[in-house]
C-alpha cells in the first residue's frame, strides 16, 4: 500500500513542532488559530477550558447569545495563565506589573475611582530590612559614595556572585534568617497595628477615638536582597476616617507620619520559641529609609525629588519578581504525593511513599543547581520544617523554595485605592463589548438577560504547532519593546 504523498512530506519533518504547525497551516480555520494565539498576547501556559456560556432574555425566555468551546478550530477555549511571576510567564507578569502600577498610581496621584484630591495627604515611602545574621560579602561606600573593600578585604565587581552570601558560612545564623523570612509577615501586622497606636499617642488621642479623624492607608511589595532575606518596600498615607475620599485633619502632617513609622518600626518584635532553638526575638533591621513622597505643590529642594511615577514604578517593579533573584528555583520542592511527609496514608497504616523513597522531597537537595548560600538556606527550611512539634505550622518544607517566605509578595489597606480585581472587571468587560461588536452581535441589557455558563478545566499549555506561534508572537512583542526603549533613548 503506498502512502498519501502529503503524509510522507509531513514525515519528512525532523520536529514535532514544525510538523503539528504544518498541519495547523493547512486547516481552512488556521487564521482563527493564528488570532487566538495572537489575542493571548504570549502567555507561555495559557489554560485550556471546555464548555459553553448561554446568555437568555428573563422574560421571553429567548435565547440570545451562545459561546461554546466545541465551535474553536481545536475545540477548546484558551484562556491567559495571568501568572504574576516573570520568571513563569513574562507576558501576564507585564499586565499584572501594569495593573499594580495603576493601583499604586491611583492611591497617590487619584484616579480609577479614587479623588485627586489624595495628593495633598502626607504621604511616605519606607523600606524595612531584614536585620544582619552574620557578615556577607557586600559593596561598601563611604558617606561621598566612594567604594571601599568588603570585610573581606576585596573590592567585589558589581555583579560577583559572592555578594550576599556569608563571609564564614560556618559561623551564619541560617535558622535565624530562615525563621524571619517565616515570620515576616506577621512582623508587617504589627508595625500596621503599632503605627496606628503612635499616630493615636502623637496626637493625644485613644484608637478608637482616631478612627473618627484619621486613618492610616498603605501599599506594600516584597523583595528579595541577594542574601536571600526579604525586605518590604511600603507607601503609607494619612487620610481622614473614611480613607481616600476625605482629607486628614490639619495635625496629619508628614513629619508626624515620619516619626510615628520610625516609632513603631522600633518597637515591632516577634517571639519564636522551640525546643531546638531556644527563644528568638526578631525585629527589623537597623537600616530603616523612610522618604517623603513630593506633593505636586511642593518646591523641589531635593536635586531628586520622590514622585508619584517613581514611587509606582519601583512598586510595579518587584511586583512580578519572586525569589529567584536570589538564585533559587522557581518551583516546590515537596514530593506532591506525600506533600512532603515522606510517607501516605493507607488502610493499613502509614507506608513509606515511593516517589520519594520516604524523604518527602520531589528532588534531592544536593542536585538542585543553585549556589552553597542558597543550597544551605532551603535545606535550613527542610530541617527546621520536619521538626513538627516545633514549626509545623510555619510549613517550612512547602516554603523551601522561597527560603521560608509564605506571605503576599504585594497587599494593600481596603482603602487606599482601587483593587485589581476591579481593574481586571474592566479590562475584561471592554474585552467582551469589543468582541461582541467585531461578531455583530446586539448590546443586551444585564438586567433583563440571564447568563449561564458551565466550564471545566481541561489542561493547560499549547500544542507544538501552537507553541511556535506563541513564540514568534513573543519575538515580535520583544522588539516593538526594544525598538521603543531605543526610540526613547535616542
Amino acid at each position: 500500500m503506498t502512502a498519501h504523498p502529503d503524509l510522507l512530506d509531513l514525515r519528512a519533518v525532523a520536529s514535532t513542532a514544525a510538523r503539528d504547525l504544518i498541519h495547523l497551516a493547512n486547516r481552512d480555520d488556521f487564521d482563527r488559530i493564528e488570532a487566538t494565539v495572537e489575542r493571548l498576547a504570549g502567555c507561555t501556559r495559557p489554560i485550556q477550558l471546555v464548555g459553553s456560556t448561554s446568555t437568555f432574555d428573563t422574560t421571553s425566555g429567548e435565547l440570545l447569545r451562545q459561546y461554546s468551546s466545541a465551535a474553536e478550530p481545536l475545540g477548546r477555549t484558551l484562556v491567559a495563565c495571568g501568572n504574576r511571576r516573570s520568571t513563569r510567564c513574562p507576558s501576564c507578569s507585564r499586565v499584572y506589573a501594569a495593573d499594580t502600577y495603576q493601583l499604586i498610581r491611583a492611591g497617590l496621584a487619584g484616579g480609577k475611582g479614587t479623588p485627586d484630591a489624595v495628593r495633598t495627604h502626607p504621604r511616605v515611602f519606607v523600606t524595612l530590612t531584614a536585620p544582619s545574621f552574620g557578615p556577607v560579602h557586600n559593596r561598601p561606600t563611604t558617606r561621598t559614595g566612594k567604594l571601599v573593600p568588603c570585610r573581606c578585604g576585596v573590592l567585589h565587581p558589581a555583579e560577583h556572585p559572592a555578594l550576599g552570601t556569608p563571609i564564614d558560612p560556618a559561623t551564619y545564623d541560617y535558622a535565624g534568617a530562615v525563621l524571619f523570612n517565616a515570620h515576616a509577615g506577621a512582623l508587617w501586622a504589627r508595625l500596621t497595628t503599632y503605627l496606628r497606636r503612635e499616630v493615636a499617642h502623637a496626637t493625644g488621642l485613644s484608637l478608637k477615638e482616631l478612627r473618627d479623624h484619621c486613618r492610616v492607608s498603605f501599599a506594600k511589595v516584597a523583595e528579595f536582597q541577594k542574601r536571600g532575606l526579604v525586605h518590604f518596600h511600603a507607601i503609607v498615607r494619612l487620610d481622614g476616617p473614611e480613607g481616600s475620599t476625605t482629607a486628614p485633619p490639619a495635625w496629619a502632617t508628614t513629619d508626624l507620619l515620619t516619626d510615628a513609622v520610625r516609632s513603631a518600626a522600633a518597637k515591632v518584635a516577634v517571639t519564636v520559641t522551640g525546643d531546638s532553638i531556644g527563644e528568638r526575638v526578631l525585629r527589623w533591621g537597623a537600616q530603616l529609609d523612610v522618604r517623603v513622597i513630593r506633593r505636586p505643590d511642593a518646591d523641589d529642594r531635593d536635586d531628586t525629588p520622590l514622585t508619584d511615577a517613581a514611587v509606582a514604578g519601583y512598586v510595579a517593579k518587584y511586583a512580578t519578581k519572586s525569589a529567584e533573584g536570589t538564585g533559587t528555583v522557581d518551583r516546590p520542592l515537596y514530593c506532591s504525593p506525600c506533600k512532603g511527609r515522606g510517607r501516605i496514608p493507607t488502610d493499613d497504616g502509614d507506608t513509606e511513599c515511593r516517589s520519594c523513597d520516604g524523604t518527602g522531597l520531589a528532588e534531592p537537595i544536593a542536585d538542585l543547581k543553585v549556589a552553597a548560600h542558597v543550597r544551605q538556606m532551603i535545606r535550613t527550611c527542610w530541617d527546621l520544617g520536619r521538626r513538627v512539634t516545633d514549626f509545623a505550622d510555619l510549613k517550612l518544607t512547602k516554603w523551601a523554595h522561597m527560603l521560608g517566605f509564605r506571605g503576599h509578595f504585594s497587599t494593600k489597606s481596603r482603602r487606599y485605592s482601587t483593587t485589581l480585581g476591579t481593574l481586571r472587571d474592566v479590562r475584561r468587560t471592554w474585552q467582551s463589548e469589543q468582541a461582541r461588536i467585531r461578531a455583530g452581535l446586539p448590546l443586551v441589557d444585564p438586567d433583563t438577560t440571564l447568563v449561564i455558563s458551565d466550564w471545566r478545566f481541561l489542561t493547560t499549555g499549547y500544542t507544538p504547532g501552537e507553541e511556535l506561534l506563541a513564540q514568534t508572537v513573543r519575538d515580535n512583542r520583544a522588539a516593538t519593546l526594544r525598538l521603543k526603549r531605543e526610540g526613547e533613548a535616542a
